[in-house]
Formats: structure tokens, C-alpha cells, sequence
């Protein structure tokens, strides 16, 4: 096939398998379940659960004041975590996990020859086995270093974790932060909930002989119980994803079989050439502002098409270095040519050392070269 049927397929594959959000409503039902999920609880502990502990309709002299009390305590925490929680799950739904740009030639896949080395400028720590940059075939673009295309969404996601259903939206690099606080307010409010809930059903099952109040409360604990398991579960998987610098494909294909790996031999998850250590994991995640850390606001920092791994971040560190050297050797310079005596420098010989001034090190000051750093 000519390279121009090449480009021609490859610019009318994406035209039919554009990316378009809410186009398919069947798939809103997991959303609508977990909806009437958060309802359902939402109800069972206010209107159940702590509208008994306030004792609406109870006789002022009957009003035990202490229960009344933590029922006020309770309905303002749960309220403050379930509104975090609404909005995290909203935002995990509308905001865009990251695409690959448009309309950007550094990106655009122009097969030349069936090889390409574009990417060398790049710095990219993921190419195929031959060496060439990685693209997609669907898409018609190359794929940055933790890219992937997901089938569902029909587009190429940056630093994608996984495509979730409960929230009709894939999670990558531009919506992980809401996503990893959904599961953290999901965990803090099916927890309170469940130990906040304990005294009201043993004083329901020993007192209370309407069925459906004791229904509903006994409900709403097993609910919650299963639930807290479940998302805890999940929730503490992601934190330690987080911790190693992996998303859920990264694990998976450290997961999976390769050549060369026995079968006894177990995978090694510590490897990850993006980590930077569990402080500045948690930073690519919960952002640098900490005080922010645990709010919906400002999403994960960075571009999701560049990422410092072990190789950018020393080579970084060199050039900072060499930077600080060369500041304070200028700094010597200077300090040496506006006082009265010369900052001495020491060779070492046989014998002993010898203690010479810069001049006699580099010559006279005009053949010296302040911008040089003797290495």
C-alpha cells in the first residue's frame, strides 16, 4: 500500500470514532445505580437514623439532650463529606481525563518509510520493540509516554489509569485527583456511617417493633458495611498505585507473563522508572499545595504528555549543579579581583601540596575565562 493510502486511512479512521461524551445513554446506567445508591443511604441515615436521634415530636421533659446533641454533630459531618463526595463525583464525570492535542505536528503520525525518530527529541521513555515511537491506529496520532487508547471512549487518554463505568468516563491524567477523592470521601462517609449507625440498631432491635423502620436501618448497615469494604478495598489499592508511581495498566503489565521471566519468578512492582519517591508521588497526584491536597480543585500538575522519570530527573540535577558551581566560581572571581589578595587554590603533589593563587592557576585575568568551571 502507498504511503498516501496509508495517510488517507489513517486521517478518515478517527472521523467515524470521534469521541463523544454522553452519546450513548445506555451507558448512563451505572451512574443512575450509584445515584440512587448515595439516595437511598442519603435517606436511611437522615431521615431514619438521625431524625429518631433528634426526637422530632417527643415531649420537651422526654428529651434525652445528649442524643439530640450528636445528632446535631453527626448531620453536620455527614453533610460535609457527602458534599465533597457530590462533587468529586460530579467532576470525575464531566471532566476531560486528557487527550492527545489537535492540530499539533509533534504528535501527528506521518509514517515515513515505516520508521520515524521524532521522538528522540522528546525524550520518550516508551517506544516499541523496534525503537520507533509509539502511535495509534485508530487515532492517527503518536501516543506519549503513558498513553493508551481506550475502545470505550474512543480516544487516546493521557496517563490513563482505567476506563470506569460507574462514572461513564475514563480516569487519566486530567481527572485522577477527583476520581482518588471520590474513593476517599466514599470510604470516610460509608465508615461514619456504619459505626455512627451500630447504637441505633441494637437500640432498634431491642426496643422498636415497627418492621420498617428496623427494614430500613439494618439496610442501610449492611449496605454500608459492604459497600466500606468493597471501596476501602479499591481505595487502598489506589493509594499504594500512587505510592509506586503506577496506574492500574502499568500494574497489570507488570502483572502479566514476559519473556524472558520464569513462572516462578515473581514481578517486581518497585521498579517504576516515573518514581520519585512517596512525597513527590503523592504531589503528581494531590498537587504541590498541600493545604489543597484534599480538595477538588487544581487537577494533577503537569502537561500528561511529559513526565520526570529517574533519567530527565538526573539529568536535571546535573545541570542544577553545574549551574550552582559556575555562580560560585564567578562569585570567587570576583571576590579575588576587587580585594587585595588572591583566593588560593591547592595542587597536591608527592610531596606535600602548594597553596597558588588563581592567576598563577589560569594565567593572567585577560586570557581568563570567568564563565569557565574547572571540573
Amino acid at each position: 500500500m502507498s504511503s498516501g493510502g496509508v495517510l488517507s486511512g489513517i486521517n478518515s479512521a478517527p472521523a467515524g470514532s470521534q469521541r463523544r461524551r454522553f452519546g450513548e445513554p445506555a451507558k448512563f446506567v451505572p451512574v443512575l445505580f450509584v445515584v440512587i445508591t448515595i439516595s437511598l443511604l442519603y435517606f436511611i441515615y437522615t431521615c431514619v437514623h438521625c431524625r429518631r436521634m433528634l426526637q422530632i415530636g417527643v415531649p420537651a421533659a422526654e428529651v434525652d439532650g445528649k442524643m439530640r446533641f450528636w445528632a446535631v454533630v453527626q448531620l453536620i459531618i455527614f453533610h460535609y463529606i457527602t458534599f465533597w463526595l457530590l462533587i468529586c463525583y460530579v467532576r470525575s464525570i464531566l471532566s476531560s481525563p486528557g487527550e492527545i492535542p489537535d492540530n499539533d505536528p509533534q504528535w501527528e503520525y506521518i509514517p515515513q518509510d515505516g520508521r520515524s525518530t521524532d521522538g528522540v527529541s522528546l525524550n520518550l521513555q516508551e517506544t516499541k520493540r523496534s525503537g520507533d515511537r509509539r502511535h495509534c491506529k485508530w487515532c492517527g496520532k503518536y501516543k506519549p509516554d503513558r498513553c493508551h487508547h481506550c475502545r470505550v471512549c474512543r480516544t487516546c487518554i493521557l496517563k490513563m489509569d482505567h476506563h470506569c463505568p460507574w462514572i461513564y468516563n475514563c480516569v487519566g491524567h486530567a481527572n485522577y485527583k477527583y476520581f482518588f477523592l471520590l474513593l476517599f470521601y466514599c470510604v470516610l462517609d460509608l465508615h461514619f456511617m456504619l459505626w455512627t449507625m451500630a447504637p441505633s440498631v441494637v437500640r432498634l432491635v431491642q426496643h422498636d417493633t415497627r418492621f420498617v423502620i428496623m427494614f430500613l436501618v439494618l439496610f442501610g448497615e449492611t449496605l454500608a458495611l459492604f459497600l466500606g469494604v468493597l471501596v476501602s478495598v479499591f481505595f487502598g489499592f489506589h493509594v499504594w498505585l500512587m505510592l509506586k508511581a503506577m496506574t492500574t495498566i502499568e500494574f497489570c503489565e507488570k502483572s502479566l507473563p514476559k519473556k524472558g521471566r520464569t513462572s516462578t519468578e515473581k514481578p517486581s512492582y518497585d521498579s517504576s522508572v516515573y518514581d520519585m519517591g512517596f512525597i513527590g508521588n503523592a504531589k503528581t497526584i494531590l498537587g504541590n499545595n498541600l493545604l489543597l491536597a484534599f480538595f477538588p480543585v487544581h487537577p494533577s500538575p503537569g502537561d500528561g504528555l511529559n513526565f520526570v522519570s529517574e533519567e530527565t530527573r538526573l539529568t536535571k540535577d546535573l545541570e542544577a549543579s553545574k549551574g550552582i558551581r559556575r555562580k560560585t566560581h564567578q562569585r570567587t572571581q570576583r571576590k579575588t579581583r576587587g580585594g587585595v589578595g588572591a583566593t588560593p587554590s591547592t595542587f597536591s603533589y608527592a610531596g606535600g601540596a602548594y597553596a597558588l593563587p588563581e592567576e598563577a592557576l589560569y594565567g593572567s585575568n585577560d586570557f581568563y575565562d570567568p564563565g569557565y568551571a574547572p571540573r
